[in-house]
């Protein structure tokens, strides 16, 4: 039998979030609320040095109120390493350095589990092993096929490494058993063609898992608890039924698991789970069908941001817990801000990715586009001045209003200016753009924080170099942002030419048939703008399974089984035009780059490279590809070419022989890059 499940216990929680705060009795520990950090690779977790800087990231966490942590993956052993020297715990003189993390979580009466990830053919070395020698196309590298000895061998690392885990002071261990790592690639025809007593039928192929969760138990005893992340949808061809699912989620609660979570798509699934159009909860209709089957604890995840839509799949019954990973990286005091009723003031995750997921990917160190303290908590410190200043902040975008409300936490004494009539700059043409509505959030966040951290607030305030001066600020920052590029073409001044300033923000009509010139970032989400006109799926859960060929009604193998996505038609042909060679959107972020190619393409948009922009005239636009010219007999030209650092106020203060700081678009243009500007003007505020 398994461990005993949830205990209710009488609500000691506030009226807002009343399920959300509930505590979770597991029979031998008491979780203090609903709350789940979900496993999230960093880069701390690969090198020992780097174990004080995770602890206090962990630690952070634990004091904003979370009830149970989980951590990036840690491997079993070498094989499972996801590249070579990445976090592993195989040794017992690996332990000391998790002691830090668990110590670090306990001194504010929080709960960690240890995730025991094996990545199986997603190894990024050439060590890898599998249940078949199945190249992954993520991976450049073949793995071996394991031997039955093989197979034991990896049960027998993973109960090791549980048992060190105990051993460090984790109060359990999460077992990595979906997104299409080792366990994941076990279960799944697509990935095991053994015909062994690992292979073949699917209760032959379950017994990995089965095996692990009872080798686990057996080593670390009853007090101690074990997740199991069970791929609910694989979102590939030959991926598990939903009835293999639910069979193998009844025989992991009888194995001795204490909490199933919920796991969603394989790495290398062609369908977006994560990413900002993602509709929040988009994938919590699967735990809601499980709970017909297990009586374990079940946790939802993907998408899941607010309080607010937490306490919705909680009191729907849907879930026992809910996961939240990258939300807790945006605000470590998530928990504490729901428990005092102040979700407004809640720094809200805009699935971006941008800073954890495709830092993770190129090696960095995970961080946050709107927290920059994030895995940075010891060496970006924002402590209290002890000589406040008296500074003024020019430009109310994301780089202004990171560098003001910083430094109005700090205690300085800030004016915000801003010549427009709300804050947010570029943010609110990207909260325009259909599946970026999270862009609003950051908006959001910022107008209670300026409040709260007592900066002085003047909206349709242009200021002067002069004016600037007169006043005798101790500081002045300029976070003025950018201008549009100009280009140069014959005819560039017909009425058929627009900027995406025209379109987002001045929302002029837009005739049937458009090109877009330049695709970059911008140049995408005007495209996206122009094909759904207005009409966002990310909005409508049913349209958006839909639009990606997702099936809903647990009738098709890996959830995709021969359905097609079967999007909306387009609102308008759009033609999407570069200069350079090659295909438009390789430059795009790595993990949601993919997804705005594919919305596209269902589009039907004509995206170009290598294009020469001959000239404009009534016809439309005339180009050359090659050897070749054509006409695009467009209504409208749209001119996304890019962008130049607004620096005119800056140059009227040198010559009135004043020094200002520049951050944001005003100091580097590149693609509008948000990321860089909250971090450019937090670290300043830090140290002014």
């Amino acid at each position: 039998m398994g461990i005993p499940t949830a205990i209710r216990t009488p609500s000691v929680t506030t009226d807002a979030y009343p399920h959300l705060l509930q505590p979770l009795n597991l029979g031998h520990v008491t979780l203090r609320n609903r709350v789940l950090m979900g496993s999230m690779h960093t880069g701390l977790e690969d090198r020992a040095r780097d174990f004080d800087k995770l602890a206090a990231y962990f630690g952070e966490r634990a004091r904003g109120g979370v009830g149970l942590i989980v951590t990036g993956g840690i491997a079993p052993n070498i094989a499972g390493w996801v590249s070579p020297f990445a976090g592993k715990l195989s040794w017992p003189w690996e332990v000391a350095r998790h002691r830090k993390v668990t110590r670090a979580v306990h001194e504010h009466d929080g709960r960690i589990c240890m995730q025991i990830l094996h990545t199986g053919r997603y190894a990024y070395h050439p060590l890898g092993v599998a249940p078949s020698k199945i190249k992954s196309p993520i991976s450049p590298f073949a793995p071996r096929e394991l031997s039955g000895r093989g197979v034991w061998s990896q049960i027998k690392a993973f109960a090791n490494c549980a048992a060190l885990a105990r051993d460090a002071g984790y109060d359990g261990v999460e077992v990595m058993g979906s997104e299409g790592y080792l366990i994941n690639q076990f279960l799944c025809e697509r990935t095991n063609k053994r015909t062994d007593e690992w292979g073949g039928p699917y209760e032959n192929r379950m017994r990995f898992p089965l095996e692990i969760i009872k080798a686990i138990r057996a080593k670390v005893g009853r007090d101690f608890i074990i997740i199991y992340r069970l791929s609910l949808l694989d979102l590939v061809d030959l991926g598990q039924s939903w009835e293999e699912i639910t069979t193998l989620a009844k025989a992991v609660e009888a194995a001795g698991a204490t909490i199933i979570n919920s796991g969603i798509g394989w790495h290398e699934a062609r369908i977006p789970t994560i990413v900002t159009s993602v509709p929040r909860a988009g994938f919590a209709f699967t735990t809601r069908e499980l709970k017909k089957f297990v009586t374990l604890p079940l946790i939802a995840t993907n998408r899941i941001n607010m309080p607010d839509v937490a306490e919705k799949l909680l009191a729907e019954g849907t879930c026992d817990m809910v996961s939240m990973a990258r939300p807790l990286l945006a605000d470590p005091e998530w928990v504490n801000k729901a428990k005092a009723n102040r979700a407004q003031h809640i720094n809200t995750c805009i699935a971006c990715n941008q800073a954890c997921l495709d830092h993770v990917f190129e090696n960095k160190r995970a961080t946050c586009l709107v927290n920059p303290r994030a895995c940075y908590e010891t060496e970006v410190l924002i402590q209290a001045t002890t000589t406040p200043k008296r500074i003024a902040v020019v430009g109310a975008g994301p780089a202004g209003l990171a560098a003001a409300t910083t430094l109005g936490e700090r205690g300085h004494r800030v004016i915000l200016f801003d010549a427009a009539n709300e804050i947010g700059g570029q943010f609110n043409m990207a909260k325009r753009i259909p599946g970026k509505e999270e862009f609003h959030e950051t908006i959001r966040y910022f107008s209670h924080h300026i409040v709260q951290t007592g900066v002085e607030l003047k909206l349709a305030t242009p200021v002067t170099a002069e004016q600037l001066v007169q006043a005798g600020f101790d500081e002045i920052i300029l976070a003025t942002g950018v201008t549009p590029r100009t280009v140069r073409i014959d005819g560039i001044d017909s009425p058929k030419v627009l900027s995406y300033l025209d379109v987002l923000n001045n929302r002029v009509e837009v005739g049937p048939r458009v090109a877009i010139i330049g695709a970059g970032g911008i140049g995408f989400d005007v495209a996206e703008y122009l094909v759904h006109a207005g009409h966002s799926p990310t909005l409508d859960e049913k349209l958006w399974r839909k639009e990606w060929g997702v099936d809903d009604t647990f009738t098709r193998r890996g959830g995709i089984d021969g359905l097609k996505p079967q999007p909306e038609p387009p609102a308008r042909q759009v033609f999407l035009l570069q200069r350079s060679d090659g295909a438009p959107g390789k430059r795009l972020n790595k993990t949601s780059g993919w997804v705005h190619r594919a919305t596209l393409k269902m589009k039907r948009v004509e995206m170009i490279g290598g294009v020469h922009y001959d000239r404009i005239d009534e016809r439309g636009l005339h180009i050359t590809l090659g050897a070749n010219q054509r006409l695009l007999e467009v209504d409208h030209i749209v001119i996304c070419a890019g962008q130049e650092p607004n620096r005119t106020l800056h140059a009227q203060l040198a010559i009135l022989g004043k020094t200002a700081h520049l951050i944001g678009g005003a100091d580097e243009a590149g693609e509008l890059d948000a990321k860089r500007a909250i971090d450019q003007g937090t670290r300043l505020a830090a140290v002014l």
